[in-house]
């Protein structure tokens, strides 16, 4: 099987970076797997024309078509955001939005393919789980709508910076365990 972790966040050596690189080493024992940063990506905004309602595909010419790629190879993603200003980072955002051509809510959509399993990591500053659970929330819609099934999530409080992420080393191995 192969594993997708996604670091959400436009840092590439940051804290989310920091978990993405456990879970990945993780999964890495068991599965064939991969890490991608949203930043290795050039991907424009949706522009809203809605003509991915009509054709299943954008008609903006960027990296979308190579992510999706990587979802597409995946058995199991594993999403991993921070907190900005207590929701998902806006370049991830962006990439979300792009993904209209493979929402289920309009035919024709795109596929990435069958029995995809969705996990989320979550991980803010402050000591309040409200917004680890707001950006889990957020992503177990996303998954939904490319009919990924959502199978667990991890919310990580108090991770002010990539030094607070070793002390928390052990609970974010045991969640990659159960996937």
């Amino acid at each position: 099987m192969n594993a997708l972790v996604m670091n959400c966040s436009p840092v590439r050596n940051g804290a989310t970076a920091e978990i993405v690189k456990i879970a990945a080493g993780c999964l890495g024992e068991r599965y064939d797997t991969r890490t991608v940063c949203i930043d290795d990506f050039r991907i424009g905004f949706c522009k809203g024309c809605r003509t991915c309602h009509s054709t299943a595909k954008c008609t903006q010419s960027d990296d979308m078509e190579r992510l999706m790629g990587q979802f597409q190879w995946a058995d199991i993603i594993l999403c991993v955001a921070p907190s900005y200003w207590a929701d998902i980072p806006g370049q991830f955002k962006a990439f979300i939005d792009r993904c209209t051509p493979w929402c289920n809510t309009h035919e024709p959509h795109a596929a990435i393919g069958p029995g995809k399993k969705g996990y989320s990591i979550a991980l803010r500053t402050g000591p309040s789980m409200r917004e680890c659970d707001r950006i889990i929330e957020s992503l177990a819609h996303f998954y939904g709508h490319l009919e990924i099934e959502c199978r667990g999530s991890l919310g990580l409080c108090g991770i002010e910076d990539k030094r607070a992420v070793a002390p928390r080393k052990d609970e974010i191995t045991a969640f990659c365990r159960t996937i």
